[in-house]
């Protein structure tokens, strides 16, 4: 029987590394650019040439303060000042470290019985990037190094159509608490003017 308990838990333990390292690979194969030209990072608050048109990217993370756990993995960047985000759009790389402030939040939602995954004291990493794109149909990869999570989307830019493309993190669950952003992200959802894509 004990064989047995340890052989599952190797099993799992391996798997999961396998796992977190595919998703690593992936994120750092996507931060080299192939590709330039592809998107402009706007520099003012003025509006876009013309050509392009204003996309608003936005991203928002929650992590734990550094060395709440004993034991964490190298490369995290939780709870650190910085924490590093990738977009690579039609070939096109670029990293943003983004600055974390510390927050605490209350344990539910306008006082509904819905908990807050982002419930209580950590540091908050939220990115807010004007780029200019041309008009049609683009690829997105968004990632998440020190989670090791990405999303990969399609999203069509209409002509004098400023857009908002968000991602936002599904926390991992933890058995008696549910969602918790403590346990890190387990994957990203992304929007596109509001709607969910796919």
């Amino acid at each position: 029987m004990k064989r047995l308990v340890l052989y599952f838990v190797l099993t799992v333990l391996v798997s999961s590394l396998i796992g977190c390292s595919g998703g690593l690979r992936e994120i750092t194969a996507r931060s080299q650019s192939e590709r330039s030209g592809m998107f402009i990072e706007a520099q003012d608050s003025g509006s876009s040439p013309q050509g392009v048109v204003e996309v608003m990217l936005k991203a928002e993370i929650k992590t734990h303060l550094k060395d709440h756990y004993l034991l964490e993995k190298a490369g995290t960047y939780h709870g650190e000042p910085r924490y590093p985000m990738l977009v690579n759009i039609d070939g096109q790389a670029a990293t943003w470290e983004v600055e974390g402030k510390k927050e605490s939040a209350p344990n539910y939602i306008d006082k509904s019985v819905k908990r807050n995954p982002e419930r209580g004291e950590g540091m908050k990493y939220s990115l807010s990037k004007r780029i200019w794109l041309s008009p049609g149909s683009h690829r997105v990869f968004f990632g998440l190094p020190g989670d090791r999570v990405s999303k990969e989307v399609v999203i069509t830019v209409e002509e004098g159509k400023p857009s908002v493309l968000e991602f936002k993190p599904v926390y991992r669950r933890y058995r008696t608490q549910g969602s918790i952003f403590t346990r890190g992200v387990s994957r990203l959802k992304a929007f596109w003017n509001g709607t969910l894509l796919p």
